[in-house]
């Protein structure tokens, strides 16, 4: 089944619109959009591009959930389906494309601003696990070839009229059996020049005193 609109010669082409109609006293219909499963080969593909352009910005591909004028917007969900009895359940990319003369795109990630509640969580974690060590996580910057390589910032929330939140750096206690995971700090060697520097400190108090640095050992 092909579904579109023609060409143009001189000027925009067409738009193809699929909706359901608007409910006074209910709730309006779903759009369903899938793949029949096979007996045979890899499960067929659900593809969606937007356009190109060769003089412009592309299209943008636009995915939102409906709104909630008197409560909770809709949620939006991307995941892999589970896997079988067989094999792993499929990965999931995020990611910007190349950029020959220009900078790459930006991946964010982040919640709304509240204006009468507190922010939603930004929560990163793997799932557990019965065989094997637990899956990780890993952020790097980005290399660079010619000058400085990325930077990668951990900071807490910022409190204007209170306490700016803390951040823990930390390993998760240890079983019946074995140690707790360990902490390494410590920069990256050189070939031809001096290595990377640490540093550990508390800020500067203009009405007050500054923190302590508190390094102890466990009873």
């Amino acid at each position: 089944l092909f579904f579109s609109t023609g060409t143009s010669s001189s000027g925009n082409t067409g738009h193809v619109h699929v909706g359901s109609g608007v409910a006074t006293s209910g709730r309006a219909g779903a759009i369903v959009m899938s793949v029949g499963s096979g007996t045979s080969g890899a499960g067929g593909s659900l593809v969606a591009f937007a356009g190109r352009s060769t003089a412009h910005t592309g299209g943008a591909l636009s995915l939102g959930s409906g709104e909630g004028t008197a409560t909770t917007s809709g949620a939006v969900v991307i995941r892999s389906t589970n896997s079988g009895v067989g094999g792993s359940s499929g990965a999931l990319y995020f990611s910007s494309g190349t950029s020959k003369t220009g900078n790459s795109g930006s991946v964010v990630a982040g919640t709304g601003a509240a204006t009468a509640g507190r922010s939603g969580m930004l929560l990163l974690t793997v799932g557990s696990g019965t065989s094997g060590s637990g899956g990780q996580v890993q952020i790097s910057g980005g290399r660079s070839t010619v000058l400085t390589g990325g930077v990668v910032s951990i900071s807490s929330g910022e409190g204007t009229s209170s306490t700016s939140g803390a951040v823990f750096i930390r390993s998760l206690n240890a079983g019946a059996k074995g140690v707790s995971g360990a902490l390494f700090f410590s920069t990256g060697t050189s070939s031809s020049g001096n290595s990377g520097n640490i540093y550990i400190g508390t800020g500067a108090a203009t009405a007050g005193r500054s923190g302590s640095v508190v390094m102890t050992v466990g009873s």
